[in-house]
């Protein structure tokens, strides 16, 4: 009988000890579960976080190529169309700033009573906006001011109520001039925006 309480001692200290070793294998298991929970949480959100951003950029490029759409309709309607009228914003009257394609106050004054005038027509017509430079600088750099002043009065005319897809815009940069580019004068006639009005 003292024989057997022994073994049965002995036995239970080794089944404590295989119960206290199992305790610290779950711990060391729930710690490493946790750890590769938290990896996965945290690439989850990176995850949705890039998604968030892909979809705002189609998001945009949806309205960019929408506007395109819109200008290359104009510019078909435009092409078919009859020449009505036309009105020059040139530096002589409108003052652009050199390398600039703010509009003036004179050139806003002048462009709302453009807009006046097309409201009270009251026709369906089409608008070409031509921007143009004076030979100043690389050809790159007035192809982009060209552009950029002719959306600046695309933008101002759409607040005062000309729908976008009536107006189509082009830069013809200094490809175009009017007037001599070695003079200060002539350089000032061909800074300007031309606006072409067509049925």
């Amino acid at each position: 009988m003292q024989r057997v309480r022994p073994a049965i001692f002995t036995a239970a200290l080794a089944m404590g000890a295989l119960s206290l070793g199992g305790c610290a294998t779950k711990d060391y298991v729930n710690q490493q579960v946790a750890a590769v929970d938290a990896k996965v949480e945290s690439n989850q959100s990176a995850t949705q976080a890039s998604l968030q951003q892909h979809e705002a950029h189609l998001t945009k490029l949806d309205q960019t190529t929408q506007e395109a759409l819109d200008r290359a309709t104009a510019a078909g309607k435009l092409a078919e169309g009859k020449f009505l009228y036309s009105m020059v914003l040139s530096d002589d009257s409108v003052k652009f700033p050199v390398d600039s394609a703010r509009l003036s106050p004179e050139a806003q004054q002048r462009l709302l009573s453009f807009v006046e005038r097309l409201k009270t027509d009251n026709r369906n017509v089409y608008l070409e906006i031509q921007g143009h430079t004076d030979a100043t600088g690389p050809e790159t750099l007035n192809q982009r001011l060209g552009q950029e002043r002719a959306e600046a009065v695309r933008r101002f005319m759409n607040q005062n109520g000309v729908p976008l897809n009536r107006m189509a815009t082009i830069s013809y940069g200094k490809a175009d001039p009017v007037a001599d580019n070695k003079t200060r004068a002539g350089r000032a006639q061909n800074r300007r925006v031309v606006l072409i009005v067509m049925s």
